[in-house]
């Protein structure tokens, strides 16, 4: 946990799940910078205290900062996070502020019909900023206070372009502490054309069960605009099994693994979990496109495996991701694995796959006493364990 010194006053922060082996801080200099931006611009809380509204705050720094302050009723925070969403309920009660006092939306609910101030913490991906921008830009008015922060790694002259294409023209501020701020005033007159989000495109042909078969990708999923080269090779080394069992497609993205698993085993009902709103929103359009009509599967947005009750799966899958925005970490990974090794039941299979220097079976092999490679590369390992 760390306080977040604003110009209101200290907020104590932490991220979700906490973890006191994570050391990486709930907040950053950018949302530092626009704290303090709005205490001191010419902007005063009367011309604050409209519809409010907060997208991508990472872990509720800027909402929990903002909450019962300079808007009294409360903003409204927009996240494609189910972690961030509840560490910023979390973080909102570890500061005594009513959660009621928040609006919590989803990336896929619609935005608020009128938006009088826009905060937007600048994605890692560029596609969820496009598409973010395109969501919310019928609500932006000529009055609207829009402000976008990140850091500078995350800001460039595409970055820039998107903004005064969707919204209108564009500037940034000096960078402080790598932070920086971009200022964008609406133009009512702007006509963009429409989002190119979701986008669909076809596997490759050596991808086993699902070559060829289309794929649907919400914007803001891991490589979104093509096959990542860790599942494609997880695709081609999945487990060859049959019957009716339990499966779990654990960090399913745009839901191929999962989708795979069900044309290959259409006895099997498949779980497609992930925290991303996004993710799982492609998982389900990609499932219902591609598998049997009677195939039976689940979609789920939560926090890896927490809400699936114990020994209630026989097959795990995942590639875990390895990055908490920008900062490496293998804080996720450890908590999937956990999960998994709870939710299978005696004999069940966790299926991993990694980058061989992450260390996988080092971890695997403490936490189930067995690891075994069933496949590798130069570059990926698949990772078996088995729970006895």
């Amino acid at each position: 946990m760390n306080r977040l010194i604003t110009p209101w006053g200290d907020v104590s922060l932490a991220r979700f799940p906490a973890d006191p082996r994570d050391p990486l801080r709930a907040w950053d200099a950018a949302d530092e910078y626009l704290l303090r931006h709005l205490q001191e611009s010419d902007e005063t809380p009367e011309e604050l205290s409209g519809s409010v509204v907060v997208v991508g705050d990472r872990w509720g720094a800027l909402t929990v900062s903002l909450a019962g302050r300079i808007t009294p009723a409360g903003p409204v925070q927009i996240s494609d996070s189910f972690l961030g969403q509840q560490a910023t309920l979390a973080n909102l009660l570890r500061n005594g502020i009513d959660p009621d006092a928040v609006r919590l939306l989803s990336a896929r609910d619609t935005p608020p019909e009128r938006i009088d101030v826009l905060l937007v913490r600048v994605p890692k991906s560029l596609a969820l900023l496009e598409d973010q921008l395109h969501r919310l830009a019928p609500g932006v008015h000529s009055g609207t206070v829009v402000i976008g922060a990140g850091m500078v790694s995350d800001i460039h002259t595409s970055t820039l372009r998107l903004f005064e294409r969707i919204i209108g023209p564009t500037k940034t501020s000096l960078a402080v502490r790598k932070a920086r701020l971009i200022f964008c005033t609406p133009d009512p007159s702007l006509t963009p054309s429409p989002s190119p989000w979701p986008l669909r495109y076809a596997l490759p042909a050596d991808v086993g069960v699902v070559s060829g078969r289309t794929v649907t990708n919400h914007a803001g999923i891991f490589c979104a605009d093509r096959l990542d080269v860790g599942t494609r090779f997880f695709l081609r080394h999945l487990p060859e099994r049959q019957g009716p069992e339990r499966v779990v497609d654990l960090g399913c993205g745009n839901g191929v693994v999962g989708t795979a698993v069900a044309l290959a085993n259409p006895q099997a009902t498949v779980a497609f979990l992930d925290e991303s709103y996004s993710a799982v929103a492609s998982a389900e359009a990609t499932f219902e496109e591609n598998a049997p009509a009677d195939a039976k599967a689940e979609f789920m947005v939560g926090d890896s495996l927490s809400d699936l009750p114990n020994e209630s799966a026989d097959l795990v899958l995942s590639n875990p991701p390895f990055h908490s925005h920008r900062a490496t970490t293998d804080s996720t990974a450890r908590h999937m694995f956990g999960g998994a090794r709870r939710v299978l039941r005696p004999g069940g299979e966790l299926w991993v796959v990694g980058n061989r220097h992450l260390g996988y079976h080092v971890r695997l092999k403490r936490l189930f006493g067995n690891c075994q490679v069933m496949a590798s590369d130069p570059k990926f390992v698949v990772l078996r364990a088995v729970k006895r």
